[in-house]
């Protein structure tokens, strides 16, 4: 059965990987990214393949834009099967958005979250949320996250965001607003030849295949279908414990909350 899938930033490393995996496979891929050009040739690089693509142009760091993404892909499918939250930043040369949040927070964890309250009724019973973490994982200060403290580490930013993101998804997976869908977090797997890696941490990295083989898996394998609140360790290659935070819901809600009250678009 032919599933239709978004991925967040999908025009290069992992989240294209994993759209080639799916277009091969004869799913319907929805790419998205904010560069045309990068756009284009990404859906230009999968058009051979015997499934189908479609593109979708956003800044996910501008609230206004993953609003309008979410429009445009309701706009087109009445049922979304699967989305992947993969898009993500670690370093950038600008770290406060237009609204005044960390740009890592932004990316990482606000546009998911709000993304995917937008998509959330158009998702099957069936439908799988996969959100990409990280093995970095690291205490979320609520004041950086909603903008009131700076946070001038990469890595710092990045480790806090994808612990929030880790602690949303397994709230949303815990609470009625899941919706019985199976919203799993997901690292990928460590240091792989991503452009984040090679740009954060100047190394080619792994193969990039890893973390798409695990992602294609989490979207359509029948392991991840009962798995909503799990976190998979790729690293490990199986579901495991998550950051210590993650599995304390006083904590998890504070961080939702942060979360909510700084994703200004409803």
């Amino acid at each position: 059965m032919t599933k239709t899938i978004l991925i967040t930033g999908s025009t290069d490393g992992i989240g294209l990987e994993t759209a080639k995996i799916l277009v091969s496979q004869g799913h319907r891929a929805l790419l998205h990214g904010r560069n045309p050009t990068k756009l284009e040739a990404a859906a230009k690089s999968l058009s051979a393949l015997p499934g189908s693509v479609e593109s979708y142009i956003a800044d996910l760091s501008r609230m206004a834009d993953v609003a309008s993404l979410a429009q445009a892909v309701a706009k087109n499918h009445p049922t979304l099967d699967v989305l992947i939250n993969n898009a993500g930043v670690f370093k950038t040369p600008h770290t406060v958005t237009s609204e005044g949040l960390d740009v890592r927070f932004v990316v990482n964890v606000i546009a998911p979250y709000l993304l995917t309250q937008k998509l959330r009724p158009l998702m099957p019973k069936s439908g799988r949320i996969i959100n990409v973490s990280s093995a970095a994982q690291s205490p979320v200060n609520l004041e950086a996250l909603a903008g009131r403290v700076q946070l001038t580490e990469d890595f710092t930013a990045y480790a806090q965001s994808k612990l929030a993101l880790t602690m949303w998804s397994r709230s949303l997976a815990l609470s009625p607003q899941g919706d019985g869908l199976a919203i799993i977090a997901v690292n990928p797997g460590s240091m792989l030849g991503s452009k984040m890696v090679k740009e954060g941490f100047g190394v080619a990295g792994g193969d990039i295949r890893i973390g798409a083989d695990i992602l294609t898996r989490a979207a359509l394998a029948d392991e991840f279908a009962t798995a909503s609140g799990k976190y998979f360790d790729n690293d490990k290659g199986q579901f495991a414990s998550p950051h210590a935070d993650a599995l304390d819901p006083q904590k998890c809600q504070k961080v939702v909350d942060a979360i909510d009250t700084n994703s200004p678009i409803r």
